[in-house]
């Protein structure tokens, strides 16, 4: 049972950061189970993760919270818990989770080390001024390592392990200990109780039955049931219906959340466009004269077209969609037409990750056959004339002769990677167009690596690629670092003499005549054959780059032509070429989607 009274000096907000499959979940679940605050037949595993995918998948994709109570001497404590996102593309809502905390753990598995991810979510606590405390876990496991790895902590990151803490989130060996930690360094939070209410907004969700809802931290003041609260950003003001504790089985009810403490807002809001994360929560009547830094909408960085492979599907995918963001406010979309794919929408994401996710929800969840077209990122151009637009489909891009210079997105990669296969990163990276800033050696087998690299270069399968040539030893993590410019063009395909819209690329100039002799070679496998001859073609403009034809389909015209003269013969084939010339003319060629959809995976 929950108390609501608590001195604000016993209170603990700490968030748990980690690198992915670390185990931050699975020690979540430990920690909620020896507080009692869910009892044992309504415990499952990852009991934090709400969606399935997130529990098939072993990732935490919506940063979630809950509220702990603990004695200790007499003392009674809450310990307000936040398990936060590992995934790069989620790094955003892991900054503000940990804006709401005082302290954090940093988890490290005890036989891989620290890795990219690591040192970025280490970054942003240091930035939030937390305290930090080493957690290492995985102990039980054979190849565990944890000295080792605590001094990798100091070398790689520089924070002192004196004080640390050895646990095993799969058997529970230590998490006593390391909830005692959690009360003795973790300090209680600030704030004046009695100053404007201010809180921040760290997360928000669409319910059915409630409305909008906002997770908030309260910094100063207190939130009360039927108290006028304002939106600082948008200026809107609501009437608090309802204020709740959360908890991963069931919120608990409260009439007040007071200074310190994480609670959820109820405003009966029909959507959480006016509930950003990152925004202020103030006293409508009496507001606090300043909002809590670093808030700014999440903003997309990749772009694809989706599309239902039922055209008639179109609106259906509207509705998922507009559904989908009453949950997820990050995802952006608008409608879109393509010639060889029909109606859908350019879709905006925060990565790679973010859009998978999202395109197996709306399958799933909405019961969708869908396309994706190839991610692209934002450009931005300058024209002639002195204006800038932002470029989120490369057919989009205007005339070459309108264009001053073409801007592109660049990125901050940090990736550590075992000695033995940087060589091959290096060419892996040097490919990418990347340029080193930084090589550190952290120890006589890991290397950590910084590079600058044109983010269009890692959204299809860089990745990928750079797990194949290390056998999955290598870490990476990525930051936005701005635009640059770039000599970039527009690399069109026509079928049968038309662009085929959705197949424009934006790419490298140098780079663009071999790009385009992969791509009609690739496509020429793809295209069934017709009864004429179909030119695949790569241009830039009105310029041939790079041509492959697909062999017309053979008719036998003279197989009835048992003997005579040859004239008779040659008689039918002439007719034939003349009608293959005609058709050629008036032809059209459809596109499988296998084959376009293979074309789009192609690099």
């Amino acid at each position: 049972m929950t108390k609501f009274n608590v001195p604000q000096k016993n209170i603990r907000n700490f968030s748990i950061i980690a690198h992915i499959d670390h185990g931050k979940s699975t020690l979540a679940d430990r920690i909620i189970q020896e507080c009692s605050a869910v009892v044992d037949r309504q415990m499952s595993a990852q009991v934090m993760d709400t969606m399935d995918i997130e529990k098939e998948r072993g990732i935490t994709i919506k940063a979630q919270s809950v509220r702990l109570d603990y004695e200790r001497d007499g003392e009674h404590y809450i310990l307000n818990l936040i398990d936060t996102p590992g995934h790069v593309d989620f790094s955003y809502e892991v900054s503000r989770s940990l804006a709401s905390s005082e302290g954090a753990l940093l988890i490290i598995d005890a036989a891989q080390g620290v890795e990219a991810q690591t040192i970025a979510n280490v970054y942003i606590a240091m930035e939030n001024d937390l305290e930090l405390l080493p957690v290492v876990n995985k102990i039980d496991l054979p190849a565990a390592e944890p000295e080792r790895v605590l001094e990798e902590v100091e070398d790689a990151i520089g924070i002192d392990c004196t004080l640390h803490c050895l646990v095993s989130a799969k058997t529970g060996q230590g998490v006593p200990e390391l909830i005692d930690m959690i009360v003795d360094i973790i300090p209680a939070p600030n704030g004046d109780e009695n100053a404007p209410c201010k809180a921040l907004i760290y997360d928000s969700w669409f319910d059915n039955y409630l409305g909008a809802l906002a997770l908030v931290r309260v910094y100063e003041g207190s939130i009360e049931k039927g108290q006028k609260i304002k939106i600082m950003s948008t200026k809107e003001e609501h009437v608090v219906l309802d204020l709740m504790y959360p908890n991963p089985i069931a919120p608990i009810k409260t009439s007040k959340i007071r200074t310190g403490e994480i609670g959820i807002v109820v405003t009966g809001q029909k959507t959480v466009d006016g509930l950003q994360v990152g925004d202020t929560l103030t006293d409508a009547l009496n507001p606090t004269a300043e909002i809590i830094d670093g808030f700014e909408p999440a903003k997309p960085f990749v772009f694809a077209g989706i599309y239902p492979i039922e055209t008639d599907k179109f609106e259906d995918l509207r509705d998922a969609l507009n559904k989908l963001k009453l949950n997820d406010s990050s995802i952006s979309f608008e409608p879109e037409s393509s010639v060889a794919l029909g109606s859908g929408f350019r879709t905006g994401f925060l990565g790679m990750l973010h859009m998978e996710v999202i395109k197996e929800r709306l399958e799933r969840e909405f019961n969708l056959e869908l396309i994706a077209s190839a991610p692209t990122v934002v450009y931005e151009v300058l024209q002639k004339d002195g204006t800038r637009i932002d470029i989120q489909n490369p057919f989009d891009l205007p005339d070459v002769m309108k264009i001053e210079t073409v801007f592109e997105p660049y990125i901050k990669a940090t990736i550590l990677v075992p000695n033995d296969y940087l060589g091959n990163v290096i060419k892996l990276l040097n490919d990418r167009r990347g340029m080193q800033i930084k090589m550190d050696y952290i120890n006589a087998e890991r290397v950590l690596l910084e590079y600058d690299i044109p983010m269009n270069e890692i959204v299809l399968d860089f990745y990928d690629k750079l797990k194949s040539t290390t056998k999955g030893y290598a870490s990476f993590d990525y930051e936005p670092i701005g635009f640059r410019p770039g000599d970039l063009i527009k690399l069109d395909i026509k079928v049968a003499g038309d662009v085929v819209d959705a197949l424009s690329i934006i790419v490298p100039r140098d780079r663009a005549r071999t790009k385009g002799l992969a791509f009609v070679q690739n496509l020429k496998e793809l295209i069934p054959r017709q009864l004429f001859e179909v030119a695949i073609q790569a241009s830039i403009g009105n310029e041939i780059i790079a041509r492959s034809t697909v062999k017309s389909t053979g008719k036998n015209v003279t197989a009835k032509c048992y003997g005579g003269d040859i004239t008779r013969k040659r008689k039918l084939l002439d007719k034939q070429k003349a009608g293959k010339k005609r058709m050629k003319s008036i032809g059209s060629v459809n596109v499988p989607q296998e084959a376009f959809m293979a074309v789009l995976r192609l690099d």
